[in-house]
């Protein structure tokens, strides 16, 4: 057995704090995306869901998606429960023995692996939270968690990253970090809880416009640094392949920031800070599955197609009725499997990730965008129907979504007893809420008892 990697080590762990990072990030960027009487649910739901998986992945989680397979590639599970056994081995995901049969030298601790991917694990659950903001409640919201993570979240990521999955090993579909697994997986049971829930108040014929763009922006820039550790981390190892995973996904996210606001552009005739950090974020999405597997120039192609489709997918919300509140379905879904697609025509045979095998546009046929779709298909259609029944099931018993004076009222208020912030004037005159009209020296508007801070800000 090789030596352990000091270096390659060093770069996993790293990496698997930078995507750590990224889940609080969402959290600030669903945060602002939200009204004011709801940040911090969101921020909760989030915060929680880092909690609440950590402690799956140590149970069972692991092992159910990186122990040996028990079923024909579609589900792990003979070792490492509760991480036993993890403490001395080693881990090379993506190429676990040389084309010689010899073992591959890029190894890292079991334990750094496992590591990095909780943190895959996490931000996964955590991306559905935004497409039922405002109404869901907390409790329900993590039996939520729990059930889907465990039924869908770790099968599928057995399916697609385990060595010996069927997506990975059978199908020979590409995901080097998660398209399928992370983001069409999380985008289908956003559209499936958004259904469940059922629209929030007042929607659509309100606006519900983000409380705090700066704040969006800050999420974006944090989802965006971490970033690096989810794409370029996967290759754990400081090598070539890491390198140009990392150049794909910074020029690939700056095109469909470009592509984005082009559309808001050419559309609505003004380009939006909101525009600019979904599109970055819709380009994250997109070069995820792809991002060892294209060259450079491919994936600014990918980026900048992304960026405009997933601009004119956020609307079909309307025009199909189903109130997805801050677009997880627009960019995550179809983000994910606009990139996961594209593989199909922009794998480029000399890229390390490709193992030789040419997209269409390089000269290889259909096979690979065929093998894509399929896999595409079968993550989608997985994760919507048990989100549909696991979402199902908890309303009919339990209760998922907050009653109606409670969401009029505010989720923060209602589900944690507290506001994200105070409108009350520092002085008994009123200060500057006063003179402009807001309410003198109360926070609360007494006619319709809705906090002024939504007075503010529509």
């Amino acid at each position: 057995m090789p030596p352990i990697n000091a270096g390659d080590t060093a770069w996993v762990l790293t990496s698997s704090a930078l995507v750590l990072l990224m889940t609080p990030g969402l959290a600030l960027f669903y945060g602002g995306m939200t009204r004011s009487k709801s940040v911090l649910n969101m921020l909760m739901m989030n915060f929680a869901t880092i909690a609440v998986v950590s402690m799956l992945w140590v149970f069972y989680g692991f092992a159910v998606t990186f122990g040996n397979d028990v079923y024909h590639g579609m589900l792990g599970g003979s070792d490492y429960w509760g991480l036993r056994g993890a403490f001395n081995g080693l881990k090379s995901l993506w190429l676990p023995t040389l084309t010689d049969g010899s073992a591959n030298p890029d190894t890292v601790p079991v334990l750094a692996f496992a590591a990095f991917q909780l943190m895959f694990a996490i931000i996964t659950p955590a991306l559905i939270s935004g497409a039922i903001a405002d109404r869901a409640k907390f409790s329900s919201w993590l039996i939520f968690v729990t059930i889907w993570t465990t039924v869908v979240y770790f099968p599928v990521a057995h399916w697609v990253f385990a060595p010996d999955g069927w997506i990975l090993s059978q199908l020979k579909a590409f995901d080097f970090a998660g398209g399928t697994a992370v983001h069409v997986n999380a985008g289908s049971a956003a559209l499936a809880l958004a259904l469940v829930l059922g629209k929030r108040v007042g929607w659509p014929r309100e606006k519900f416009k983000p409380h705090n763009l700066p704040m969006v922006l800050i999420g974006a820039a944090l989802l965006w640094f971490g970033w690096f550790g989810f794409n370029a981390g996967s290759a754990l190892a400081a090598n070539t392949l890491s390198s140009v995973a990392f150049v794909n996904t910074q020029v690939a996210t700056g095109a469909a920031l470009l592509g984005w606001i082009t559309v808001e552009w050419l559309r609505d005739g003004k380009p939006t800070t909101l525009g600019a950090a979904s599109g970055a974020v819709a380009g994250l999405v997109a070069i995820t599955p792809a991002c060892a597997t294209v060259e450079p120039i491919g994936a600014i192609l990918l980026g900048l197609i992304a960026g405009a489709l997933c601009a004119v997918a956020v609307g079909l919300k309307y025009k199909f009725g189903f109130d997805d509140s801050l677009d997880v379905v627009g960019v995550h879904l179809v983000g994910g499997a606009t990139g996961a697609l594209l593989i199909g025509f922009l794998a480029a045979p000399f890229i390390p990730g490709t193992g030789g095998v040419a997209g269409l546009f390089y000269g290889g046929g259909f096979a690979q965008l065929g093998r894509q779709a399929v896999a595409v298909v079968a993550v989608g259609v997985y994760s919507f129907v048990f989100a549909y029944v696991i979402g199902l099931a908890i309303e009919k018993t339990v209760g998922f979504r907050i009653t109606t004076d409670a969401e009029i009222e505010g989720i923060d208020t209602a589900e944690h007893a507290e506001s994200a912030y105070d409108f009350a004037p520092t002085t008994g005159s009123g200060g500057a809420f006063a003179m402009a009209g807001l309410g003198g020296s109360k926070s609360v508007d007494e006619a319709d008892n809705v906090p002024v801070g939504e007075k503010v800000t529509g």
